[in-house]
């Protein structure tokens, strides 16, 4: 097998590249998908193809290419990454490709994958910049020029940012070309009226207060309205068009940034960073008094929705786990007020639907089951770090971001296809093989199509991102849980249930004695029994 040390001992000897014997592929690379373009690209692969199978100590292994995509980043370069698979799995010796940018314009990824490739013992030639990684002052050449190639990005994303914000400054409607109810050209909006008039709808309806987002939708289609595929108003479409303030005659723009020129990760800014003001070019289809009205209903219902951190079903420490002895019902939570404030109990669900003469068993208080559990704790579990690894399951789940991956890349795929049918669209029309009304007719249906799928995308990349927002610390969550856990600062009831799988209330007790059998999520049980005056737990038994 040639290895980088034996090829550099040959190259020491005064011997060339071209004198060795060696298999040689090739990259090529275009960061566009323009038919220029692609001119490029086949001009390369044909250059490249001919360049080593002309050398007649070479042997040529098919090359690899990467059509319209950037060489900022390397993580979505789909036969650039399969070139470096195959290099660890000794399919070639040698890579040519025409400079340090096809590789990347990433220092460090130009490094990183170049130091990757020598440990494969595989060699890079940028011909265009005169290095070849066999050389050993290679890698300090290779600094030098990925360094000048990330500074050109650097300030290109600068160049971008800075006439991003002076079109923000000069009024000019930017971003994107396909919104609702309006047609956009040369940076101008005009209404499309059929459109605007569903836009008006939503608004209105929704100030009523009588309609929830999905209600609204379905209204919507009831009254003859759908979106441009014959189907309901997709939901991420509706908030879009609710919280625009364009449909008031406004400008606003300033909704995003980009962090890093690098990773190109996009952020979403908070209100109060919006550029926003009333705009004579941007035509408004509803009142302003109309859109403030509708959104601080939208406000105030997110508000809501946000302060529940849990659903229903589970919002309260010991819902579901109280089981009654008779009726194998689960008890539901109640409450009385007392002189000192309310107090929390539990209750069959059958004594509530039907009163005491279907169900007889007592009801049982909050304050009751933590003492109990807090007892069994001390009592039965030695392994606290296995309640810990419990405990953090438990809430961690609870606030667990959610992958949106998959639905995402559907999403782009849909817009990609969409993307291409406009493409065709075009090459028919430059044919003459369509009229030019034709043209602009089904050119709008895409772009229109192709705006509800981005709502939709955008709608699960904010969500993304308030999830990650929202993600808990595991290392504070443990100082936290083990504070909890001695008990120190009182009882906490989401932290004794987090041991606890359920309660049975047993058909004996009744006011003044209460019976249980209690079950842990560790597998351990106990059966319990208390007076309820003053609360002595009278045993204890596992």
């Amino acid at each position: 097998m040639m290895t980088i040390r034996k090829l550099r001992e040959q190259l020491r000897m005064g011997r060339s590249i071209y004198d060795l014997s060696l298999r040689v592929t090739y990259y090529a690379r275009v960061s566009t998908e323009k038919v220029e373009q692609q001119g490029s690209l086949e001009n390369q692969v044909q250059y490249y193809t001919e360049f080593i199978q002309k050398n007649p100590n070479w042997t040529f292994v098919q090359g690899y290419v990467d059509e319209g995509i950037s060489g900022t980043s390397t993580y979505k370069r789909e036969n650039f990454l399969r070139m470096i698979d195959d290099a660890h799995r000794g399919l070639f010796d040698f890579i040519i490709t025409k400079e340090i940018s096809r590789f990347s314009r990433s220092t460090l990824d130009s490094i990183q994958y170049t130091q990757e490739l020598l440990d494969a013992n595989v060699g890079v030639l940028f011909q265009n910049d005169n290095i070849n990684t066999l050389d050993t002052d290679s890698e300090f050449r290779l600094v030098v020029m990925a360094g000048v190639a990330q500074d050109e990005v650097r300030k290109l994303s600068e160049r971008l940012k800075f006439g991003f914000r002076q079109s923000i400054k000069n009024g000019h409607v930017l971003g994107n070309n396909r919104l609702w109810g309006y047609d956009k050209k040369d940076c101008k909006l005009t209404i499309i009226p059929e459109q605007a008039e569903a836009v008006r709808l939503i608004f209105e309806l929704y100030a009523t207060g009588k309609y929830g987002i999905r209600k609204l939708s379905q209204e919507l289609t009831r009254r003859g309205h759908t979106s441009l595929l014959g189907n309901d108003f997709n939901t991420a479409t509706i908030k879009h068009i609710l919280t625009n303030p364009k449909y008031k005659g406004w400008y606003c723009g300033n909704k995003t940034q980009k962090l890093d020129y690098r990773s190109k990760k996009t952020i979403f800014l908070d209100e109060s960073e919006w550029v926003m003001y009333p705009d004579p070019n941007i035509p408004a289809i509803v009142s302003e008094e109309l859109w403030d009205r509708a959104n601080e209903i939208f406000k105030q219902r997110s508000r809501e929705v946000k302060g529940k951190a849990t659903s229903y079903h589970n919002r309260y420490a010991y819902s579901g786990k109280i089981v009654c002895g008779t009726h194998g019902t689960h008890f539901q939570r109640q409450y009385f007020k007392t002189a000192a404030g309310k107090t929390e109990f539990w209750k069959c669900r059958i004594y509530r639907q039907q009163g005491k003469k279907a169900c007889a068993l007592p009801g049982i208080r909050t304050y009751e089951i933590d003492r109990i559990l807090a007892d069994l704790f001390e009592k039965l579990v030695g392994n606290k770090d296995e309640i810990v690894r419990l405990v953090l399951n438990s809430v961690i789940e609870t606030t667990q971001k959610k992958d949106h991956s998959v639905a995402i890349g559907r999403l782009e795929g849909q817009i990609k296809q969409i993307e291409d049918k406009k493409d065709k669209l075009l090459e028919l029309s430059i044919a003459n093989a369509v009229t030019l009304q034709e043209f602009k007719e089904r050119n709008q249906r895409f772009n229109s199509q192709i705006s509800e799928l981005e709502d939709q995308l955008a709608a699960l990349r904010q969500q993304e991102q308030q999830a990650g927002e929202n993600l808990l610390d595991p290392n504070l969550l443990e100082k936290a849980l083990w504070e909890e856990l001695n008990f120190t600062n009182g009882i906490s009831s989401d932290v004794v249930a987090a041991i606890l799988d359920h309660i049975v209330v047993r058909e004996e007790s009744d006011n003044t004695r209460i019976y249980l059998d209690v079950f842990l999520r560790l597998g351990q049980t106990a059966s319990v029994n208390f007076k309820r005056d003053g609360f002595v737990l009278c045993n204890t038994s596992s």
